[in-house]
Order: C-alpha cells, then structure tokens, then sequence
C-alpha cells in the first residue's frame, strides 16, 4: 500500500495506532454482544497474516453458544378429546434430536362413550360400556348387580357370567 503525503502528515506510528484502536473496539463490542449467551462455548482460532510495509499477526477467538434442539409443540387442540401430548429435544455439540407424539386415554375415552350413550337413553348400554373396565365390572357384582350380557340383565346376567369366566374383562397392563 502506498501512501501519497499531501500538506499533512500521516506517520506510519499513527496508522498502527489507530488500527490497535480500531481492534480493540471490535474486540471490546464483540465480547459485549456475546457475553449474555451463558453456554459452553464453541472455540474457533484463526489467524491471518498481511504483508504491506510493516507485518501484523493477529489471533481471534470466537466464542459461541451451541445450536440447540427444540422440542416440537404438540397440541391438541380441542379439550374434549381423550389424548395427552408429549414431546421432548436434547442437544450435542454435534447431533441434536427432538421427538413429539400424542398418546390416547382409554379409560377416558370408555367414559366419553358411555356418557354420551347414556344421553341418548341407552342406559343399559351405558353401563355395559363401563363394566368394560374390571374394576367397574368388580364392583358392580360386589354390589349384587351384574353386568349386562347378551341382553341380559339382573340374575340371568350373573349366571352367563358364571357359566362363561373368560368374557370376564381382565385388568389391563399400563406402561410403567
């Protein structure tokens, strides 16, 4: 680079001052900005070299919060359906992952049912429905009125009961 000296004059001292200036400031606004990230950082090193009249060596270290895996926003969106949202995300400094997915409550779902066919005045549906569950289906022979079967109601019911224990409904396995 070739200076061209005009009335005034520019030494080469002052140049190398104002560009020490000028680093600092960008160092000083760099670290400023990048500060509030409170993560392990990610450490890059470079170096450059130019060659005019004088030579300058310069280091930079970029320090930068890791990407991160965000968690996908599962909704249901209306309340009245009988399905739990789950999601999740983790993050490396090389792979992240995010998962989301909807799981169904049957239990909520037999009330559901057996509400609305009671509304609509099927009663003995109803409970039919409930006696699905073998807790309701335990209770309501330990109260002396069986479950509904083939039509069936009453004494008739608990004697189809008796004489057929495999349609007796079976405790079912969570996922614990």
């Amino acid at each position: 680079m070739k200076f061209i000296i005009t009335q005034t004059s520019i030494t080469v001292n002052t140049l190398k001052k104002e560009a020490k200036m000028i680093k600092k400031l960008t160092a000083m606004l760099f670290v400023m900005v990048t500060f509030p990230a409170m993560a392990d950082p990610i450490v890059t090193d470079s170096t450059s070299r130019s060659t005019t009249q004088t030579i300058t060596e310069s280091t930079t270290t970029v320090k930068s919060p890791p990407p991160t895996a965000v968690a996908p926003a599962v909704t249901v969106i209306n309340s009245d359906v009988c399905a739990v949202a789950v999601s999740g995300a983790t993050q490396t400094q090389i792979l992240g992952i995010s998962f989301g997915a909807t799981m169904t409550d049957k239990n909520c779902e037999r009330l559901k049912l057996a509400r609305s066919t009671y509304d609509m005045g099927m009663k003995v549906a109803a409970v039919a429905i409930m006696c699905q569950d073998e807790r309701v289906f335990t209770a309501m022979m330990n109260a002396g009125t069986p479950c509904p079967i083939d039509g069936k109601i009453g004494e008739q019911a608990r004697a189809l009961w008796e004489a057929n224990p495999h349609r007796i409904p079976q405790k079912i396995k969570s996922r614990d």
